[in-house]
């Protein structure tokens, strides 16, 4: 969602790649665990239900997804030569404030969880808790007003789709009354 034409902040900067194999293969082990132990629950034959009720199935998919992203990863991170030697093992010390980013975070999922959620419909508190997110993290202050419209635009469109698609997912997929 950033501007390719503004300069990358300090938490935008890549990761040098050995370091990327590294986090890849944690990510793989924690992925093939998920989908381990998922596969380990009831099925639905067993649940006497439909498939789509089986306690497995979103843990599964879950841990695919997770695996199938860590790979990616892989491959991305070999690709920028995390093989050769040479190619940094450790990220040079970042500025961005992470611990402030990341309490930032903790706060928006509080008031998502706490505030937002029992208070209004799902869909509405899952839209604005991801429209929200997105503004929040992506907001740039060296930027004139005009250059801030489209993002802002963007994360609202993104945020009204997410608040759509997962009510309609739980409710009608997985038949999951939200609250």
């Amino acid at each position: 969602m950033s501007d390719p034409t503004l300069p990358l902040l300090p938490h935008e900067q890549p990761l040098p790649p050995r370091l990327d194999l590294y986090i890849a293969a944690v990510f793989l082990a924690i992925g093939l665990g998920v989908v381990a132990l998922a596969l380990q629950m009831p099925t639905f034959k067993e649940q006497l239900g439909q498939i789509y009720t089986a306690p497995g199935l979103v843990p599964t998919v879950h841990g695919t997804i997770i695996v199938l992203l860590s790979l990616w990863l892989a491959v991305r991170s070999i690709q920028r030569g995390a093989l050769r030697p040479g190619s940094g093992g450790t990220a040079a010390p970042r500025e961005g404030h992470s611990n402030a980013r990341l309490a930032l975070a903790a706060v928006l999922c509080l008031v998502f969880a706490g505030g937002l959620v029992g208070r209004m419909p799902f869909s509405v508190a899952a839209a604005l808790f991801v429209a929200g997110f997105i503004v929040l993290f992506e907001w740039r202050s060296d930027v004139g007003a005009n250059q801030r419209v489209r993002p802002i635009a963007i994360a609202l469109a993104v945020g009204i789709g997410t608040g759509i698609a997962v009510t309609l997912v739980f409710e009608r997929l997985f038949l999951v009354r939200l609250p």
